[in-house]
């Protein structure tokens, strides 16, 4: 069975060699979908033999969906470039090729934080469907995008993790924080859904906070899972503050 390999990339120079090097052994074609990148992704991606389109953004699942249509094989395996295979996983990639493949497979990603490997927070096992055939599910959601496979599909699970280095620094999970919670709000308050004071904008980010430092077992992963646990929290306080604030305009 072939793979293609689908991969979509903005300013990624610090990170694109990293993923395509690990795929580059079981793709038996890798696609780079680029949304107009300044910096040296296109000249780092070409040394690996890809396919590089170009293309303006639109969000993920919308792009990515895309860039599964340009493959030539319905197998994808996708990754976002800051993403990477672990040798355990391509090992096992390698294996299924051989066989008759499920419908998909599920993986674990294991996320780097500042430099530390995080096991718990809730961010370990993070399981992904990244392996799937493109005839039987898509990329589905504007944030949080996931592939939604069709009903009665046969779905697997792949031992070895995706590594995702995710935030190189604390600045970048808050700045990610706060892009993300403009997304959530905007899309809440499209969908008619309200911000109460009590509930959700004092108690949610309590809750969050306690349920991810001490029921996920935060609370081992040092001081970045204190940060992680924190800024999950805060994250949902600024979701909420900010879909307040847009129902506000919107009654003046």
């Amino acid at each position: 069975m072939k793979i293609s390999a689908v991969v979509i990339t903005l300013n990624e120079e610090k990170n694109i060699a990293r993923c395509l090097e690990s795929v580059h052994a079981i793709a038996d074609e890798i696609i780079v979908l680029d949304a107009f990148s300044t910096d040296r992704t296109e000249e780092i991606a070409r040394q690996y033999n890809v396919r590089f389109i170009q293309r303006d953004w639109e969000d993920f699942s919308n792009s990515k969906n895309y860039a599964n249509e340009q493959a030539r094989y319905d197998y994808i395996l996708s990754l976002d470039a800051d993403e990477a295979l672990s040798a355990e996983l391509v090992e096992n990639i390698r294996r299924i090729k051989q066989d008759e493949m499920m419908d998909g497979y599920f993986v674990n990603r294991r996320t780097n934080y500042c430099g530390r490997w995080i096991r718990h927070c809730g961010w370990y096992p993070d399981r992904k469907l990244r392996l799937w055939n493109r005839q039987k599910g898509s990329w589905q959601g504007a944030i949080h995008e996931m592939v939604v496979m069709q009903n009665g599909a046969q779905i697997g699970h792949l031992e070895g993790d995706l590594l995702h280095y995710a935030f190189d620094s604390i600045t970048d999970h808050i700045i990610t924080a706060n892009k993300y919670s403009d997304i959530a709000a905007r899309q809440a308050f499209e969908k008619g859904k309200k911000a109460g004071l009590i509930i959700d904008i004092i108690l949610n980010p309590i809750a969050t906070f306690i349920r991810k430092y001490f029921l996920l077992l935060g609370i081992l992963d040092g001081y970045e899972g204190y940060i992680i646990c924190r800024i999950s929290a805060f994250a949902n306080f600024l979701k909420y503050t900010k879909l307040r604030a847009l129902w506000q305009k919107a009654n003046r």
